[in-house]
C-alpha cells in the first residue's frame, strides 16, 4: 500500500472514530469546543481550595478592573455566564465566574449538604481565598438566592447586587421540580419547556447523553432542591434591610420563577432597579443578554 493510502486510511479511520465517539457522547465533544472557545476568548480557567473543597472558577478581564463575581444556578456551571461575563469584561471589569460546589469542574463531596446557606458560605470562601475585599456581586435563579444570603450577612463587602431571574422568596413552586433531574426524553422535553419559551427540538443521541449524565450527577440537585424546598433560609425578611444598589433583572417569560417574584422582590427593595427582558424566559442572562447589558452596563457604572 502506498503512504497516500495509508495516510487516507489512517485519517478515515480516525473521522469514523470521531463520529461514533460524537454519536456515543456528544455533551463531551460539546464541552471541549466551549472550552476551547472560552480560551480563544481569554478566559482562564483555573482552581483554587475553599473550605477543603476543590473549586473551579473562569476569570476574564484586565487584572486591575473592578471585581464581578458570578454565581450560577441549580444545575448550571460557570459556563452560563458566557454571554454576559464576556460584556463585563470588555467593559473593563475582572469577572470571577465559580462553579459552585457539586457543579461544573467543581469537587462533588458525598458529605456536603448543597444547601444555600453552606454554598453561599463557599463564596464567601471563595472571596476571602481570592482577596476579593469589594465585589459587584451577580447570581441567577438559585444562584440569586446565594447572593442574597451573602450580601444580608456581608454587606460591607458588595458594592452593587445582581439578581437574574432569582429564587429566594417563600414560594412553592407550581411546577414539577423532579424535572430538574430529567429521567426520560419526555421529562426532558417538559423541562426545556419550563426554561424557554421556543425550546428547540433536541437530537435523540443528545437527549440520550443529557440523561446519561443526569442519572449520574442528578444526587446534587436533587439534594439541593430538598434543601430548598423545606423554606429555610428564605430571604422575604431579608431583602428590605439591603442598603447596598440592586438591579433585578428577569425574563418576562419566566416559569420557573415568574416575573411576579421578581416584582415582589423589586417592592421589597426600595432602591432597586428592575429590568425585564420581553419575550425571554428563565434563561434570560443566557440567551438574551443583548437585551440586558445597556441597563446592566449603566447600572455598575452609577
Amino acid at each position: 500500500m502506498s503512504a497516500g493510502r495509508k495516510i487516507l486510511w489512517a485519517v478515515g479511520a480516525i473521522a469514523i472514530a470521531a463520529g461514533i465517539g460524537f454519536w456515543l457522547r456528544p455533551l463531551s465533544y460539546f464541552d471541549g469546543l466551549m472550552y476551547l472557545r472560552e480560551a480563544l476568548m481569554g478566559m482562564h480557567s483555573r482552581t483554587i481550595t475553599v473550605d477543603g473543597y476543590r473549586i473551579h472558577y473562569l476569570v476574564e478581564g484586565p487584572a486591575g478592573g473592578e471585581v464581578v463575581v458570578l454565581v450560577h444556578g441549580l444545575g448550571g456551571s460557570a459556563e452560563d455566564w458566557r454571554s454576559l461575563g464576556p460584556d463585563f469584561a470588555h467593559a473593563g471589569y475582572r469577572v470571577y465566574m465559580p462553579d459552585l460546589v457539586g457543579y461544573g469542574r467543581s469537587e462533588r463531596p458525598a458529605g456536603f449538604s448543597y444547601s444555600v446557606r453552606d454554598e453561599a458560605n463557599i463564596v464567601t470562601g471563595f472571596m476571602d481565598a481570592l482577596g476579593l475585599k469589594s465585589v459587584n456581586l451577580g447570581g441567577w435563579s438559585m444562584g440569586g438566592w446565594i447572593v442574597q444570603l451573602v450580601a444580608g450577612e456581608q454587606p460591607w463587602r458588595i458594592k452593587r447586587l445582581m439578581l437574574f431571574d432569582s429564587a429566594g422568596l417563600h414560594i412553592e413552586p407550581d411546577w414539577d421540580t423532579r424535572l430538574f433531574t430529567p429521567t426520560s426524553a419526555a421529562q426532558l422535553d417538559q423541562l426545556d419547556a419550563l426554561l424557554m419559551p421556543h425550546p428547540p427540538a433536541v437530537p435523540e443521541f443528545v437527549a440520550r447523553d443529557i440523561l446519561r449524565v443526569s442519572a449520574g450527577r442528578g444526587w446534587v440537585i436533587q439534594r439541593a432542591m430538598a434543601s430548598m424546598l423545606t423554606g429555610r433560609d428564605v430571604t422575604d425578611s431579608l431583602l428590605p434591610q439591603l442598603k447596598m444598589p440592586v438591579l433585578i433583572a428577569w425574563g418576562s417569560e419566566d416559569r420557573i420563577t415568574p416575573l411576579s417574584q421578581g416584582e415582589t422582590m423589586h417592592r421589597l427593595v426600595p432602591q432597586s432597579v428592575m429590568d425585564v427582558a420581553a419575550g425571554c424566559g428563565h434563561l434570560a442572562p443566557l440567551e438574551c443578554s443583548a437585551q440586558l447589558w445597556p441597563q446592566l452596563e449603566e447600572f455598575v457604572k452609577r
